[in-house]
């Protein structure tokens, strides 16, 4: 599978073009800055391009910018993403000295980002964090993932598994990436409370 890494160059994108590399997809990471682009890819050895090329020609396009350029960098892209599908990885967390709180948004980020590009949108990998998806071995964690469309959920499912060690979950209908959004916060403080790196690992499947 080729995977294109919008804002390949944040600590997320970095560690999650690692991981793929290493589980032989062919991944390409994106930047506003193609100098910068392709100097992060030599140090990963992937491959790097603007945001805009970063999209073109590949069975999966990542949206891993931060969660407050979200949305305009998925309209910056609508017409270079076309059909490819889209999986948003971000989060709107608001911080304060009493804990994180996630978005007072009714929608999701995911669904917002839908609204406004043509692409099959799925929502996946909030409980990931950077440092453990770039540690020396995959996380033992689960992965979960939700959309509408089968294809786009099929593709990022796919992907999922190649980063944990547990496994990829369905997680149902693009409406639960509100819940999945909000998980993150949930991890971020309880990682602050108890100076962790946890993630989450589902009981009971099969």
């Amino acid at each position: 599978m080729k995977v294109g890494i919008i804002g390949g160059t944040g600590s997320f994108g970095r560690a999650l073009a690692v991981r793929l590399r290493e589980a032989g997809f062919e991944v390409v990471i994106g930047s506003r800055d193609a100098a910068r682009a392709e100097e992060t890819a030599r140090e990963l050895g992937v491959t790097g391009a603007t945001n805009e090329n970063a999209v073109r020609d590949v069975d999966l396009a990542v949206l891993a910018v931060k969660a407050d350029a979200a949305l305009a960098s998925a309209e910056e892209l609508r017409h270079a993403l076309g059909e490819t599908p889209l999986l948003s990885v971000a989060a709107e967390l608001a911080f304060s000295k009493s804990g994180v709180r996630p978005t007072p948004e009714a929608r999701s980020l995911a669904e917002r980002i839908a609204e406004r590009v043509s692409a099959p949108v799925v929502a996946g990998l909030h409980s990931l964090a950077a440092s453990n998806l770039g540690a020396e071995e995959p996380p033992e964690e689960d992965a979960l993932v939700c959309g509408d469309d089968p294809r786009a959920k099929e593709l990022a499912l796919d992907l999922a598994a190649r980063l944990v060690t547990g496994r990829a979950v369905d997680a149902g209908p693009l409406a639960s990436a509100r819940t999945l959004e909000g998980m993150t916060a949930v991890i971020v403080n309880v990682n602050r409370r108890y100076k962790a790196h946890a993630g989450v690992r589902l009981t009971g499947l099969p």
